[in-house]
């Protein structure tokens, strides 16, 4: 029930935003947000983290159509529960930081944000392959409402380009998980219909490698493309520099997180044999992502765009660490989903904020600003480091876990002796030393745009009223207020404490993670048709080690 409350509460105060007059439709929003965030507090202490590798906690079942074994499931992991709480805590952010940027069609606005996070708290709770695949198609809508209606110039085109692209893939993808529905239902298989992911994953890796080949090919269609991973990323900056700030908010977040986790609990489980076939063609483009997002980065003159492509660069490492198939790899890219989430998310609400002040995001005509704007710049700079991966901030823990994970894809492997004849695709040294090169890439970036917006002399636009040096002509003072403040700190305590001491979390997580390596490793050699072969003994730990 509580996971099924924290799908409905939004859409219930959704209901209630477009039910109110347009002047209440920010506070009945922040309420409904705070409101969902409470309860998944509550949640979190209900869950037994000690059994975090369950997948059916704080979940339940109802029959749908039962004679085609359809039921609405929900039930979370820790991995789940964890994306669900970023999901949770994003929200009311994202109300506070677009409390004055949006004056129309609030009731509008306000009511589509509501279900999105009803939409994307779906996708991480669902436990049936029906309900995970409504909710991740639903999110589009809302997504493309939200860009479309009030973004920038732009905005029509960048929507329709990021619907047409993330539809297009899912529809392959919807394909592969039919086919691996219809592969289970065979009765020398379950011999049953079901949508159950659970059942599903634990009889799909019985499928010839062939069949996996492509039914990894299907699925990778849809979720490289959220993700994105290069070559399918061109949708992603349009639709990030386009979008408003709490568009880009919960894009950067979250949606973009649908693809990994999809990665993460699909891709992995249904097709090992393919994923470890093809982990090394798999990485290699999450590593040309990495490095050729983050010279694009050098050369903007755009902050919003930096940081869109900034995005494709963070989220290759994420990928990187799912196709290392080893406890540090996939502990690293799990971290790296909420890791993002709370810096990149912060760096677009710092960005909306400046805009709403000077009408521009060009580096051409804004600079120098700390001496107008200390609190904000003192704040961007401390995401821009958390997001370069400086020691001591939450982005350094995931990005050397992943880098970690590829240099130790080879020993993951040989660790697991009582896997005779079997072929892994082998990552190595080389993929973590070329992804290594993204972090210097993103310094030189990160610290030039600081630089540049920061430091250095004044520079405003041409035309900016100077003549009232307390206060912006649309109102807003010149620094921050207490609401954006509030806003911003919740998102720097976590990426400190995740920095400092990030034991919490990857305890949180290794028990799914050691399941995951463990059923991918233990199934890969199944993939010629051969029956799947149990989990092996033993845990994998963040280090990599059993």
């Amino acid at each position: 029930m509580m996971l099924a409350l924290l799908i409905v509460l939004p859409l219930v105060f959704a209901l209630v935003v477009v039910a109110r007059p347009a002047e209440h439709a920010r506070s009945i929003a922040l309420v409904g947000t705070l409101v969902a965030l409470a309860a998944c507090v509550a949640a979190m202490r209900a869950f037994d983290w000690s059994s975090g590798a369950d997948t059916g906690q704080l979940g339940g079942s109802v029959a749908w159509l039962p004679a085609l074994g359809l039921h609405l499931s929900v039930g979370v992991d820790s991995v789940a529960l964890l994306l669900i709480a970023l999901t949770a805590l994003l929200g009311p952010l994202c109300v506070l930081g677009s409390w004055t940027a949006i004056t129309e069609q609030r009731r509008t606005f306000y009511a589509w944000l509501l279900v999105l996070q009803a939409a994307m708290t779906g996708v991480f709770a669902a436990r049936d392959l029906v309900l995970f695949y409504v909710c991740f198609e639903f999110t589009l809508i809302p997504m493309y409402v939200l860009i479309s209606l009030f973004g920038s110039t732009n905005r029509r085109a960048a929507a329709t380009k990021f619907f047409l692209y993330t539809f297009t893939g899912s529809l392959l993808t919807l394909a592969g998980l039919l086919y691996v529905v219809w592969f289970v239902a065979r009765p020398e298989q379950h011999g049953a219909w079901t949508f159950d992911i659970g059942v599903l994953t634990a009889h799909a890796p019985r499928m010839g490698a062939a069949a996996q080949g492509w039914v990894l090919l299907a699925l990778l269609a849809g979720f490289a493309v959220k993700v994105p991973l290069f070559p399918v990323h061109t949708w992603l900056p349009l639709a990030h520099t386009e979008a408003p700030t709490a568009g880009s908010v919960i894009l950067a977040g979250v949606l973009l997180k649908l693809g990994t986790y999809g990665i993460y609990r699909f891709a992995l489980p249904i097709a090992p044999a393919a994923v470890v076939e093809h982990a090394p063609l798999i990485a290699g483009l999450s590593v040309v992502g990495i490095v050729y997002a983050g010279l694009v980065c050098w050369v903007q003159t755009d902050v919003k765009k930096l940081v869109a492509y900034s995005s494709v660069s963070h989220l290759g490492f994420c990928v990187l660490g799912l196709v290392a198939l080893n406890g540090a790899g996939l502990s690293g890219s799990v971290m790296y989903m909420i890791n993002h989430g709370l810096s990149t998310g912060a760096l677009f609400l710092l960005v909306g904020m400046m805009y709403e002040r000077y009408h521009t995001r060009s580096m051409r005509e804004l600079g120098g600003l700390a001496a107008k704007m200390p609190v904000w710049a003192t704040f961007m700079v401390f995401f821009a480091m958390a997001s370069v991966g400086l020691p001591g901030l939450n982005g350094f823990v995931s990005e050397f876990l992943c880098i970690l994970g590829a240099f130790q894809a080879d020993d993951g492997w040989r660790r697991f002796g009582d896997l005779p004849g079997a072929t892994p695709g082998r990552l190595g040294p080389w993929f973590g030393f070329a992804a290594g090169t993204g972090v210097i890439i993103a310094a030189m970036y990160l610290l030039y745009m600081v630089g540049r917006m920061c430091f250095g002399p004044l520079i405003e636009p041409g035309g900016h009223d100077h003549a009232h040096e307390g206060a912006h002509d649309g109102g807003l003072p010149k620094d921050l207020t207490g609401r954006e403040i509030g806003a911003l700190l919740p998102l720097a305590a976590l990426c400190l404490a995740l920095g400092v001491y990030p034991s919490p979390l990857l305890d949180s997580i290794r028990a799914p993670v050691n399941a995951t390596v463990a059923h991918v490793l233990g199934n890969a050699e199944g993939g010629g048709g051969a029956p799947a072969r149990p989990p092996v003994p033993g845990t994998v730990h963040a280090e990599g080690g059993r």
